[in-house]
């Protein structure tokens, strides 16, 4: 019950990061309400699909929209005040990351997948979305960038496969989540990153 009520509050937090995102780029309510959605389920979506489980998961369970719907909403209310809760989102944003990963290693798990079929999953589920909405909205996906991201999602995946069986689901969770949250706190407030591919200019 405490995943699923954190998986609706990083649903929630990705559906707010995709609305503001439109409204930055000028687009309409309708532009808002899609890049919402792309960012809080198309990882998953993209997930399920590929794993068979289908119906997916928000046409089974319509909490998810409902709560997309209300953050969306809410999100274009109170578009003047982004600065001012800017560090607070990147907090729950890193949240959301962490469980939207545990829940896509764990269902891939679930459907037979191998472990290393299941942490792909896992960092599908919490970098797909932001991905398409990047995409969608003309910007360079952030997990293409040097920045910890998507790599925090596969430690965090990886540590939950090998942990899972050994200490039990919870612990590993619990584990995994902390993991994912402190790679991206050192990414976000000690500038950490991976290094970058610097290639030299081509001669002519």
């Amino acid at each position: 019950m405490l995943l699923y009520t954190l998986d609706l509050f990083g649903t929630a937090v990705f559906a707010i990061s995709g609305a503001w995102l439109a409204c930055r780029k000028d687009m309409d309510i309708f532009g808002a309400m899609v890049l919402a959605f792309v960012t809080a389920v198309g990882g998953g979506t993209i997930r399920d699909v590929l794993l068979g489980a289908t119906p997916v998961f928000w046409v089974q369970d319509h909490d998810y929209v409902m709560v997309i719907l209300a953050s969306t909403l809410l999100s274009i209310l109170v578009r003047r005040w982004h600065e001012r809760i800017h560090n607070l989102l990147l907090i729950s944003d890193a949240l959301g990351l962490a469980v939207f990963t545990v829940i896509g290693v764990t269902k891939a798990l679930a459907f037979g997948a191998s472990p290393i079929v299941a942490v792909m999953m896992g960092v599908l589920t919490g970098c797909g979305g932001g991905a398409i909405r990047d995409l969608l909205s003309g910007e360079v996906p952030l997990v293409l960038k040097k920045e910890v991201y998507a790599f925090a999602a596969m430690a965090g995946g990886a540590l939950f496969v090998v942990l899972g069986p050994r200490v039990g689901v919870n612990e590993a969770t619990l584990l995994s989540v902390g993991l994912i949250l402190l790679l991206r706190s050192l990414a976000m407030y000690k500038k950490l990153s991976l290094p970058r591919l610097d290639l030299p200019p081509i001669a002519r």
